[in-house]
C-alpha cells in the first residue's frame, strides 16, 4: 500500500480473472470483487446474507459497537440516530462553528507564513473542527490532549495486530482506552448538563445522541455505542475531509482553468459579504462548480482504497452466485467468506467513465447521468457514509476561505501519493504562499 503498488496488483488480478476472483487475505478465504453489481450487493445487500468486517485492529481500537461493525436493525438505529445530528438541515445551525474554526486556524498556521505542509495542518484543522462540533469542546488543554492521544491511536490502527508492548497496535490500543475514558467523562458531564438544563440537546453530535428516546421515552442508543461512534466519527471525518481538501490544493495549483474557475465562483460569493461576515448555506448552493471539482478529485483519488465485508448465509441473489461459482466445493459448504471490494477499478472503468485518467469535472454536471453503484467514495445504498454531508460542508468552506485570501505555488511537483492507507501526497504537499492582501 505504502509503494501505491496495490492498484496496479488488482488491475493485472482483473485482466487474469476477470471481476470476481478468489484469493487468501490475512489467512482468511477471500473473493475480490468489482462493478456495479458487486459493489450493489456489498453496500446494500440483505444484512442476513453479508455483514461488515473490519481487520482486527481497527474493530479493537474502535470498538464493536460502532457503525462498521453493526448488520441489521441495530446498523439501523444507530445510523439513524447519527444521520439525526449530521442530515444537512441539523448542520445548518453549525456553519458559523465550523467557519469559525477555519478561520482560527488560517490565521493561527497560514498567516504570517511562507511555506506550509499542507496534509498535517489540514489533519490538525479537520480534528479542530470535529472537537467543535461533536463534543463542544473550546480550544486548551483538554482539546490538545484528545489530539495527542488520537493521533497515537490512528498511528497503529491498521497495523498488525500483535499485542506486544513498544508495538504500534499496543500503543494504539493505551491511546484508544484514554480517548475512550475521555469520551465517557464528557458524556457524564452532558448528561448532567442535559438533566439541569444548562445544555441543549442540539449543542453538540454527544448531546444530541444522549437526547433521541423512542416512543416509550426509552433512550435509543447505549453508552457504549455513542462512545464507540464518537469515535468513529472522528476517525472518518478526519481522514477523509484533510485529504480532499490537500489533493484539491494540489489540483488547484497544476491546472490553471480550475483554479480561475473556482476562484471566480468563489470571489462572486465573497463580494456579497461584508468583512468578517460567516459564510451561510445560500452561499454553499453556490459554489456548485467547486464541488464539481471536488467529487472529480474524489473519483481520481478516493480516501477509501476498498474494504471487507463477510457472507452470512447463501442467497438467491445473481451477485451472490457469481461469487459462489468462484469458490471450492469446501467454501460452498462453510458459506461463510470475506469479500474484498476495491473503489479504484470501478472509478477508472471506462466502460462507466469514458478516459477515466482524464480530469473532467463535467461528468458531475448531470449526476443521475452515473450509474448506481458507480461513484463510491462515500460508499453507496443504505451503507452511504452519514457524514457525506458534513465533509462537502467543511471542504466548501476551507476552499472558500483559502482561495480567496492566498495564491500558493507547489514545493513537489510531481503527481505521486502513496496510500499509509489514506493516500498521502509527497511530504505531506508543501506549499510556498502568499496572502492576497500583499500582493
Amino acid at each position: 500500500m505504502k509503494a501505491n503498488t496495490a492498484e496496479k496488483w488488482i488491475e493485472q488480478r482483473i485482466r487474469k480473472y476477470g471481476p470476481i476472483s478468489k484469493l487468501s487475505l490475512f489467512g482468511k478465504p477471500t473473493v475480490f470483487v468489482y462493478g456495479p453489481a458487486a459493489n450493489k450487493f456489498v453496500f446494500n445487500g440483505d444484512s442476513s446474507t453479508i455483514a461488515n468486517q473490519q481487520p482486527k485492529s481497527i474493530r479493537m481500537i474502535l470498538g464493536d459497537r460502532c457503525l462498521v461493525e453493526l448488520s441489521g436493525q441495530d446498523h439501523k438505529r444507530v445510523r439513524d440516530a447519527l444521520v439525526s445530528f449530521l442530515k444537512p438541515e441539523s448542520l445548518k445551525k453549525y456553519l458559523e462553528t465550523i467557519d469559525g474554526e477555519i478561520r482560527e486556524h488560517l490565521k493561527l498556521h497560514w498567516h504570517g507564513k511562507e511555506h506550509v505542509t499542507v496534509l498535517p495542518l489540514m489533519k490538525t484543522l479537520t480534528f479542530n473542527i470535529i472537537c467543535s462540533l461533536l463534543f463542544g469542546l473550546r480550544r486548551g488543554a483538554e482539546r490538545d490532549q484528545f489530539v495527542s492521544n488520537f493521533e497515537t491511536m490512528l498511528a497503529g490502527m491498521w497495523s498488525v495486530p500483535v499485542n506486544l508492548p513498544f508495538t504500534r497496535y499496543n500503543g494504539s490500543l493505551k491511546a484508544s482506552a484514554i480517548v475512550q475514558n475521555m469520551l465517557k467523562d464528557l458524556i457524564q458531564e452532558k448528561k448532567k448538563k442535559l438533566e439541569y438544563k444548562t445544555a441543549s440537546p442540539h449543542q453538540d453530535l454527544i448531546t444530541c445522541l444522549l437526547s433521541i428516546r423512542d416512543e416509550n421515552g426509552q433512550e435509543v442508543i447505549t453508552e457504549k455505542e455513542i462512545v464507540h461512534n464518537v469515535m468513529l466519527v472522528m476517525v472518518a471525518g478526519h481522514d477523509t475531509s484533510s485529504v480532499l481538501i490537500t489533493f484539491l490544493i494540489r489540483l488547484l495549483a497544476k491546472d490553471p482553468a480550475v483554479y480561475a474557475a473556482v476562484l471566480q465562483e468563489q470571489e462572486e460569493i465573497a463580494k456579497g459579504k461584508s468583512m468578517g461576515e460567516f459564510l451561510t448555506w445560500e452561499d454553499l448552493t453556490k459554489m456548485k462548480y467547486t464541488w464539481r471539482v471536488a467529487m472529480e478529485t474524489l473519483r481520481m483519488i478516493p480516501p477509501v482504497f476498498g474494504g471487507f465485508r463477510k457472507t452470512l448465509k447463501a442467497s438467491n441473489s445473481n451477485s451472490f452466485l457469481s461469487i459462489i461459482a468462484w469458490l471450492s466445493l469446501a467454501d460452498v459448504l462453510l458459506i461463510h467468506f470475506q469479500i474484498f471490494w476495491d473503489t479504484n477499478m470501478t472509478h477508472m472503468d471506462d466502460s462507466i467513465f469514458p478516459e477515466p485518467s482524464k480530469f473532467d469535472h463535467s461528468r458531475f454536471e448531470n449526476q443521475s447521468s452515473i450509474p448506481p453503484y458507480c461513484y463510491l467514495p462515500f460508499g453507496a445504498g443504505y451503507r452511504i457514509c452519514p457524514g457525506y454531508e458534513f465533509a462537502r460542508i467543511e471542504t466548501l468552506l476551507v476552499i472558500h476561505r483559502l482561495v480567496t485570501q492566498f495564491t500558493w505555488k507547489l514545493q513537489c511537483s510531481d503527481n505521486a501519493f502513496s496510500r499509509d492507507p489514506i493516500p498521502v501526497p509527497t511530504k505531506g504537499l508543501p506549499i510556498q504562499i502568499v496572502p492576497k492582501n500583499l500582493q
